[in-house]
């Protein structure tokens, strides 16, 4: 799954549209207006060395800048912790472009290097920590050594945290920005109203080949979160956008529904298995010192109460696995605290 993650994501950000929107929409700097962003083109994987060409995830473009052009390297980290290092690794990639474009001759007139923004994209559900700059990972050397550790910086795009502090209207129609929402959503019906933004603003025939990487992508990265692996064929001879955003505006009413009661059942199920067992284990133990008879009974109404409030616990859990909806709304389904919802979700996390 995380391959098809990779790859479908890398399709959506394989289109200039895409490139464009997230230039203009999330860099915020004077000199992005000064790109020439009719010019964007993709930098051929024939163009650079099989080292560069290892990294499947990265995605490198260029635009032109007066007479000049200014490169961006994206990449895209799709991992659940933050890359300590990651500030070598963008300095390590940054190095190998620059030694292509010396052998290719892709230099400015002035015969120097042309500038390259390293752009990281991460979608980890953690809030990104690392530096951003490789001199922050060396230790200053003694006296004048110090001004010998490298400086390279790399822009980072923390999708979760751009989501919670959003700042980018829909009107905006800024593709990336529904992108980054679509993977951070709080529930099914706010993607399908994503989705039902993105079938307006993709409706050109230019428009063809980044309507249906969307596609793509929902089918192998959103839909598995939505639906069993038993109802995914009946999706996957949908090609275009608008099939799917209806498909997904009629489905998704019953999903809530669906889910809790999905939930229910197994939690009722476990919880009176549990329950009985506990029952029986308690109310031998209380037997032998009050009485068989008194030992029963209460045995029996520990192990219910125990198997009711496990029971709860699965149908979180169920949730938590099967769905992307906040802790919030799962505590008020399951009738747990947000608390309990939270601690289970980071033992299932390290339990993964």
């Amino acid at each position: 799954m995380k391959n098809q993650h990779d790859q479908s994501y890398k399709l959506l950000f394989s289109e200039p549209r895409v490139i464009r929107d997230l230039l203009t929409g999330f860099i915020g700097e004077d000199w992005i207006e000064k790109l020439d962003l009719d010019s964007l083109e993709r930098v051929s994987g024939s163009f650079v060395t099989d080292d560069l060409r290892d990294r499947e995830n990265d995605v490198i473009w260029r635009a032109r800048f007066g007479d000049e052009w200014c490169y961006v390297y994206l990449l895209l980290e799709f991992q659940s912790t933050v890359d300590r290092f990651m500030a070598l690794r963008t300095m390590t990639y940054v190095g190998l472009l620059y030694q292509d474009l010396v052998k290719q001759k892709q230099l400015t007139r002035s015969g120097k290097l042309p500038p390259v923004l390293p752009i990281v994209l991460y979608n980890g559900e953690r809030r990104w920590s690392a530096p951003v700059n490789v001199r922050d990972l060396i230790q200053a050397g003694p006296g004048s050594l110090a001004q010998y550790r490298p400086d390279l910086s790399f822009l980072l795009l923390d999708e979760g945290a751009l989501v919670a502090d959003q700042q980018f209207s829909n009107e905006a129609r800024n593709v990336v920005s529904a992108i980054f929402q679509l993977e951070h959503h709080r529930s099914p019906a706010d993607a399908v109203e994503l989705i039902g933004l993105l079938v307006k603003w993709l409706q050109t025939p230019e428009q063809t080949d980044l309507r249906r990487h969307f596609v793509i992508w929902i089918k192998r990265v959103l839909l598995p979160n939505w639906v069993s692996n038993e109802e995914q064929g009946g999706w996957q001879a949908l090609n275009e956008l608008s099939e799917v955003h209806n498909m997904l505006a009629e489905r998704a009413k019953r999903w809530p529904e669906q889910w809790k009661q999905q939930g229910l059942a197994e939690g009722r199920r476990e919880g009176r298995e549990e329950g009985r067992e506990e029952g029986r284990q308690e109310g031998r133990e209380e037997g032998r010192e009050e009485g068989r008879e008194e030992g029963r009974e209460e045995g029996r109404k520990e192990g219910r109460e125990e198997g009711r409030q496990e029971g709860k616990q699965d149908v979180a859990r169920n949730m938590i696995q099967r769905t992307s909806l906040d802790d919030l709304t799962i505590a008020q389904v399951a009738e747990i605290s947000v608390e309990l919802v939270t601690k289970l979700r980071e033992e299932m996390e390290r339990s993964n």
